[in-house]
């Protein structure tokens, strides 16, 4: 009985070392790229690139802060050629600049998910990390870092201008209560807001649609209350006035449209509570859909 075996294949000439043989099989080959298990900060870092080199985020920042120091400066210069604040403190007239200025921190929070869906950027985003939950995770960080940071930067420096420009006009000194209110819970609160329109953006998937529902349900609950006149709706009227986002923004300022209803810091924890539960929604949602 023959014991030949017949020869092995060889590689093609000119073929690397690693490259197989026809009917062989591969041998060993290392990458000379190595291999790094991926975490949140590597997502976290691929966010902060993104959200800082699109214009967007220069527009919708830039225009915030020109609408809260700007509106903010008038109020106070008003009210100084007025010449009495009547015992209340000048950190109230911050009140109006940042209720103007938080549709841009919505608008942004929307852009933030949504956006990349509308370019489809959003498939490459999840090619680069396929894990769902980090990708919502770090843009929720990233997000609410920088409308944190920008949104109490800004409402500390009109705080800090209108309190020396009334001092002397019949103005009370603020507290440190109130200062830590104006500044740090508005900012908060802003911030939050702004959380919860990027987990809607996610939900919605349509800048446009995702835009509309947040400033529906911002503003929508007061001008229904207003215009609640009859008798059997007071209570209604009454809940909707003490629970809508600007009297709510208007407790950190002492300046809202009942005596009654969330106040302190218990707007803050509201709003907690309801990113909590949108995020648990955008999170499912992802986990559910194609991208």
């Amino acid at each position: 009985m023959s014991t030949h075996q017949p020869p092995m294949p060889q590689a093609p000439a000119g073929a690397p070392d690693w490259q197989a043989a026809p009917g062989g099989s591969y041998p060993g080959y290392n990458s000379p790229i190595p291999v790094v298990r991926t975490h949140l900060g590597h997502a976290l870092a691929s966010e902060w690139t993104k959200i800082k080199s699109v214009r967007s985020t220069m527009w919708t920042l830039g225009v915030f802060i020109v609408l809260v120091v700007g509106i903010g400066l008038m109020a106070g210069l008003a009210v100084r050629g007025s010449g009495d604040l009547s015992g209340e403190t000048p950190l109230t007239l911050g009140f109006f600049g940042v209720l103007i200025g938080m549709m841009c921190i919505i608008t942004l929070g929307v852009l933030t998910t949504a956006s990349e869906y509308g370019t489809g950027m959003i498939r490459t985003t999840m090619t680069a990390c396929p894990s769902r939950g980090r990708v919502l995770t770090a843009k929720a960080i990233v997000f609410f870092a920088v409308a944190f940071v920008v949104t109490l930067a800004t409402v500390s420096f009109v705080a800090m201008v209108q309190a020396a420009m009334l001092e002397g006009n019949g103005a009370s000194s603020p507290s440190t209560e109130e200062w830590l209110k104006a500044t740090v819970g508005i900012s908060f609160f802003v911030a939050l807001l702004g959380l919860i329109s990027l987990l809607v953006g996610s939900m919605i998937r349509h800048s446009a649609g995702a835009i509309t529902i947040m400033i529906g349900a911002v503003l929508a609950p007061l001008v229904i209350a207003l215009f609640m006149n009859a008798s059997s709706l007071e209570k209604v009227q009454k809940a909707l006035l003490e629970y809508s986002i600007p009297s709510q923004m208007g407790v950190f300022y002492d300046n809202t449209l009942s005596h009654s209803g969330p106040s302190g810091w218990d707007p803050v924890w509201i709003m907690l509570g309801v990113t909590a539960a949108a995020f648990a929604g955008a999170y499912a949602l992802l986990q559910n859909r194609d991208v």
